[in-house]
């Protein structure tokens, strides 16, 4: 078994494909979701959003508390753009329940924003509100009433933490993962990894791969560099 964990709009054909998004939840109660819709709560986009999740067979996952999957029974687990939407704590809950799912030397493969390369920009342009804006680690708050409700129902999707390459192989490494690595786009050591997007977001992101090994024994391993 091969999963997709925090799919959005892009799940893997042939992969199991999971999901927090409200409208995942919504997908199961129609009335709800037209109700929603006509109090402004939720908006045209989220509503196409519950159509597409049915025809894409995207199930529901809270990652950050159980993957609804037997213990090792995965071989590979894919997310992207994923774990920066995470606190730092559930970051670390996730990857442990990612290590619980998969098989011993099953491979995890995450894509994130990548910090280094909004700094590097930073520097050779000097513009703060650019900076800024990229890390997307600030928020507006809600003003008026209706968008007080559509935060509380559908939350906001600002980032919470950033990575660089050596800070997440360093997080993998903490989390118990053996061999993390970090990988150019386009490459992989997944066999044989088929219809996955190996370039997804490519201009913004860093991909990393770690190990699931039971033989990984915990040691101040050097990090390896970005």
């Amino acid at each position: 078994m091969r999963v997709n964990i925090g799919c959005g709009s892009s799940p893997t054909p042939g992969w199991k494909n999971f999901d927090n998004s409200l409208s995942l939840r919504l997908a199961k109660v129609p009335f709800l979701a037209r109700l929603l819709l006509a109090t402004g709560l939720t908006d045209k986009h989220q509503n196409e959003f519950v159509e597409f999740c049915k025809k894409a067979h995207i199930e529901y996952a809270d990652a950050t508390r159980r993957i609804p999957l037997p213990d090792g029974s995965v071989e590979v687990l894919y997310t992207s753009h994923m774990l920066e939407h995470l606190e730092p704590w559930e970051a670390r809950t996730f990857l442990t329940e990612a290590r619980r799912v998969l098989q011993a030397d099953g491979i995890i493969r995450i894509a994130v924003p990548d910090l280094g390369l909004i700094v590097q920009q930073y520097l050779s342009r000097c513009d703060a509100d650019s900076f800024v804006e990229q890390t997307v680690l600030a928020s507006s708050n809600p003003r008026t009433l209706r968008q007080r409700l559509r935060y509380m129902v559908a939350g906001n999707r600002h980032h919470l933490w950033m990575y660089d390459g050596r800070s997440l192989c360093r997080l993998l490494l903490e989390c118990g993962f053996a061999d993390a690595q970090v990988v150019p786009a386009g490459e992989t050591r997944i066999p044989a990894p088929g219809s996955l997007d190996l370039t997804e977001r490519a201009a913004e992101s860093i991909y990393v791969e770690a190990l699931n090994s039971s033989a990984w024994q915990h040691a101040a391993a050097a990090v390896p560099a970005r």
